[in-house]
Order: C-alpha cells, then sequence, then structure tokens
C-alpha cells in the first residue's frame, strides 16, 4: 500500500517579537482529509501559529512544506494560490457587497483573463464571469446560503455571516482550510449549524480542516486531533477525549489546586 505524504508539515517553527519567543519549536503534520483542533488558553500562540502557516509572519527557524513544497517564506496570496485558504476571529466580509459576489469576488483570484480583457470586456471576461457566478450559486446551495443571494453581506445574521465567510474562503478552492475561532459570538443554535457546516465540507470536497476554537462542545463534536499550545510550546496532542482529560492541560486551563 502507497504511503501518502502528508499535506502540511511544519517541523520545528519559532517565531519571537523582541525578548518574547511567542511560538518555540512547534511541529503539525495534516493529511488529505483530516479535521484537527489547535487549542489553548488565551494568548498561548494559536494565532500566531495561524498567521505563520498563512504567511502572513515569516518564521525565525524551522521548515514548512505545503503538499511538498518548501513554502517558509511564501507570500499570503502565493499560499492562497497553492490551496491554503483561512477565515479570521473577527468577521472581514466585503459588507456593502451582494451575498452572491463576495464569492464571486474569491473565485475572481483565480480568473485566466488579463487586465486588457477585464477592461475591454472582451468574450473571455463574460464567459470567466459567468462561469464563477455559477459556481458561487452553487457554493451557497450548499451552505444553504442561496435565498441570501442578492442580500447585502452586512445584513445577513451573525450566523450566516460565518457561514459565508467559509463559503468565501472554499471559493478560492482549497486543500487546507484555516479556521480562526468560528464560532466566536454565536449562540448554541448557530454553534451547532456551524458543526455541521463543517462537517460537511470536508466530507463533501474532501478538504483537510485547521481550526482554532474555545468552545469545546464544537471542538470535541467534531475533531479527530487535538493539538494543545501554552506558551508557545505544544503541550500534548492527540486523540481528543484522552487531550483534554490530560493533567498538564487542564491545569494550563484551570490553573494549579493549592494545597490547602
Amino acid at each position: 500500500m502507497e504511503n501518502k505524504k502528508p499535506l502540511l508539515v511544519a517541523k520545528d517553527i519559532s517565531i519571537s517579537f523582541g525578548a518574547l519567543k511567542a511560538v518555540d519549536n512547534f511541529n503539525l503534520e495534516i493529511n488529505s482529509g483530516e479535521l484537527i483542533g489547535l487549542i489553548g488558553p488565551n494568548g498561548a500562540g494559536k494565532t500566531t501559529v495561524f498567521n505563520i502557516l498563512t504567511g502572513v509572519y515569516n518564521a525565525s527557524s524551522g521548515e514548512y512544506t505545503l503538499d511538498g513544497e518548501n513554502v517558509i517564506k511564501t507570500s499570503t496570496s502565493a499560499l492562497v494560490k497553492k490551496g491554503l485558504a483561512r477565515t479570521f476571529q473577527n468577521i472581514r466580509l466585503f459588507k456593502y457587497l451582494s451575498v452572491l459576489d463576495n464569492v464571486v469576488a474569491a473565485y475572481n483570484f483565480r480568473m485566466k483573463y488579463g487586465i486588457l480583457s477585464g477592461m475591454l470586456r472582451f468574450p473571455n471576461f463574460w464567459r470567466e464571469e459567468k462561469e464563477a457566478k455559477e459556481k458561487a450559486m452553487a457554493l451557497l446551495k450548499i451552505f444553504d446560503l442561496d435565498k441570501y443571494a442578492n442580500m447585502h453581506a452586512g445584513n445577513l445574521p451573525y450566523g450566516e455571516q460565518r457561514k459565508l465567510e467559509i463559503a468565501r474562503a472554499m471559493a478560492t478552492e482549497p486543500k487546507i482550510l484555516l479556521l480562526d475561532e468560528p464560532a466566536a459570538g454565536m449562540n448554541p443554535k448557530e454553534t451547532e449549524d456551524l458543526m455541521n457546516t463543517i462537517k460537511l465540507i470536508r466530507d463533501k470536497f474532501g478538504i483537510a480542516v485547521l481550526l482554532i476554537e474555545h468552545d469545546m462542545k464544537l471542538v470535541l463534536g467534531i475533531c479527530e486531533r487535538l493539538v494543545v499550545l501554552n506558551y508557545g510550546q505544544i503541550l500534548a496532542s492527540g486523540d481528543p477525549k484522552e487531550v483534554i482529560n490530560n493533567p498538564q492541560v487542564v491545569e494550563a486551563y484551570l490553573g494549579k489546586e493549592e494545597d490547602e
């Protein structure tokens, strides 16, 4: 049986900001179709890891490959073209564009027509624009957002805005999707819908998902593996139920009980 190479490999990744070592020898392998949670107390370095993996920050040291290619100092836009997409803690939609046009804008990232064709509206421009709208509408249907297609994105209910942000990320046709606290600010019903959405996109598109999340019900409900960060270092990783019962993890979250 052929051994498949991991889709993403981060090896001994570190980054410092002045005297602060925000991430220290971080290691992670992600295979196609995996659903992994990256958890830890506030300030543990989780979003910094995401920023390194998505090219926002360059690691001070370490190795990073995506689909077997060295991408340690690759720009964010180049990483998107190579199949990496992310969402953010704070929703970053084009609020005054329609729901449909938010997704079309992401498809435009992969369009092949040149600047001249776009300016002069050559036939290939209209052909690609039509294809993008059709693909965007199909994606909205998968996320049950097609009924909002012509609404301004900023007028959507909060939970639907979160779903739209994920749909827009999916329009870049990623191999790996990074979700940064997707359930932040959601009520229990919205969180449950989000769990189903994340499972759906992993199962339907076969992509890998790495998510940062504080909602442990969501994490335990969908993640197959957990990685726990504390003070920029991996504290534990493995089966979710074993990880959350690890005494070191419990102490990191709840603090050490004082002896009476």
